[in-house]
């Protein structure tokens, strides 16, 4: 797993080399744009609001938002990648923190009409990712969403079959999401398959 330090390295070429992964129909980014077209359209289905984003990367979802006319905030562990996003989304509030230790404080003040996350929580293992996702909900306003875009599986056996045939390019030091599982600690968790490694997670306020 890539650490903050790395992650500041790469920031630049990010966005490429993620696209060159999706246009491939590869794992682990195959469904990659659709996974950020289906939650754009699903936070503007709702209004443009007050939008937290786990894990903002340079910004390239956010800033789409932003431009929408969302009011952005915003954490992620790297800092070059904060510094990126916040030049392009410069009334953002964005914090670098790392999220695998909670939600930063000055975030939680706030109450939000979606929290998104994409292809960032795979870095905590599951028993932290399901803690960091029920920390979440009350943070919502009313009718609020959280949506997660991600590497993701429906049952732990296609992640098993992926496995197989992404051979040495597996990367064993990441924590993929599986649908049945988290299902024991979200019953009203739901899924949008995207791609062979790829889906959306949809839970709304209790």
């Amino acid at each position: 797993m890539l650490d903050s330090r790395q992650f500041d390295l790469w920031a630049v070429g990010y966005d490429r080399s993620v696209g060159l992964s999706d246009d491939n129909g590869e794992y682990p980014f195959a469904g990659y744009r659709e996974v950020l077209n289906l939650i754009y359209s699903s936070v503007l289905q709702r209004g443009a609001g007050r939008v937290l984003d786990i894990g903002f990367g340079t910004g390239k979802l956010t800033k789409k938002l932003y431009d929408a006319g969302c009011e952005i905030c915003g954490q992620d562990f790297s800092a070059r990648m904060t510094e990126l996003a916040q030049e392009k989304m410069p009334e953002a509030k964005l914090i670098t923190a790392d999220f695998s230790e909670g939600l930063a404080p000055e975030l939680k003040a706030y109450r939000f009409d979606a929290v998104i996350a994409t292809y960032s929580l795979h870095h905590l293992d599951d028993a932290r990712k399901a803690a960091f996702i029920g920390e979440l909900p009350p943070l919502l306003n009313e009718g609020g969403r959280i949506l997660i875009g991600d590497v993701a599986f429906g049952t732990r056996r296609e992640l098993e079959l992926c496995r197989e045939r992404a051979g040495e390019s597996w990367d064993d030091e990441e924590f993929y999401f599986v649908y049945e599982e988290l299902q024991a600690d979200f019953p009203k968790l739901e899924f949008t398959r995207i791609s062979h490694c790829a889906g959306v997670f949809s839970l709304s306020r209790d």
